[in-house]
């Protein structure tokens, strides 16, 4: 069973970074390739990234500035989204998924697993 747990949110000045991660305390963390959605109130889930089972290929939203890096660390079952200078408009509500794909793009219906979001508020 997949159990997803974001961490590292919160409230940041505007031109801080943060790391975000998302354990799985499930036993197959490598089976799934991961992503990474926000939301705000109002919107839909927006995709960030993703990233493939081994870690080997990521992909982007279109939306999303060269300032995201996805990664993965499948010895410690944990995603993580680095997220540098960052603005008032990435304030959101960040949730990690897991997908059955090998790597898996930014259809929220390519997921199956989601954890619950952490709150990343950036105070301009």
């Amino acid at each position: 069973q997949v159990q997803l747990a974001e961490s590292g949110g919160g409230l940041v000045q505007a031109g801080d970074s943060l790391s975000l991660s998302c354990v799985d305390s499930g036993p197959s963390f490598s089976d799934f390739s991961m992503g990474w959605f926000r939301q705000t109130p109002g919107a839909g889930r927006e995709f960030v990234a993703s990233i493939g089972r081994i870690g080997s290929g990521a992909y982007y939203g279109n939306s999303v500035p060269g300032r995201f890096t996805i990664s993965r660390d499948n010895a410690k079952d944990t995603l993580y989204l680095r997220i540098n200078s960052l603005k008032p408009e990435d304030t959101a509500v960040y949730f990690c998924a897991a997908s059955t794909k090998y790597l898996a793009g930014k259809d929220p219906d390519e997921y199956v697993f989601w954890g619950r979001g952490t709150q990343v508020t950036v105070s301009s």
